[in-house]
């Protein structure tokens, strides 16, 4: 195995322990606290219906932020909006669904490969989570002699899962302070 192909096993391992945790911690904590508070509505229908309707309240909450978070996550691993709506939707969906007021400019000429499109959306969703709530941010993509280019501007580190990516597909990404850029071939 080449180094090359170590690097992106290793990346790819880690995404995976990173998305196991995220279920353990979120989604599927929620649904056994869900299980319990089922069970506590459950006896408190007949001895006390207002507080059994107040827990009742409170679950739907919780559930709804479940789903919000089952939601985030799925995108992460491939987003929807890619195919239904393309890259500026996906784009802009993201800074949204971050809290990151953000400028999306994507100029590509024709159809974007989805293998590109998917690494580009990964590279700007990284950079929107380390960069954070109510922060600003800006991405430009566009398509120059043969050549998908990006940039996110913003002040963002440690995105090295998805350099191993761009480079698997033979790209190159350079993280600058306030600066991140990439390129990756539109034909292979």
């Amino acid at each position: 195995m080449t180094a090359d192909a170590r690097q992106l096993v290793l990346a790819s391992d880690s995404d995976r322990r990173r998305i196991e945790r995220e279920l353990h911690n979120g989604p599927q904590q929620a649904l056994a606290g869900f299980a319990v508070s089922l069970q506590q509505a459950r006896s408190l229908v007949e001895s006390d219906p207002a507080a059994a309707v107040a827990l009742v309240d409170e679950m739907r909450r919780d559930v709804q932020q479940a789903l919000e978070h089952l939601r985030a996550l799925s995108e992460r691993i491939y987003p929807p909006l890619l195919e239904a709506g393309g890259l500026r939707v996906a784009l802009r969906t993201a800074a949204a669904n971050a809290g990151v007021r953000a400028r999306v400019e994507v100029a590509v000429g024709g159809a974007c490969p989805a293998e590109l499109a998917v690494t580009v959306y990964l590279c700007w969703v990284e950079a929107l989570e380390r960069i954070g709530d109510g922060a600003s941010a800006t991405i430009a993509v566009r398509d120059e002699d043969e050549t998908l280019v990006f940039e996110i501007s913003a002040d963002v580190a440690g995105l090295d899962t998805v350099k191993d990516r761009v480079e698997a597909l033979g790209g190159c990404l350079t993280i600058a302070s306030g600066r991140v850029a990439g390129s990756l071939p539109l034909s292979r």
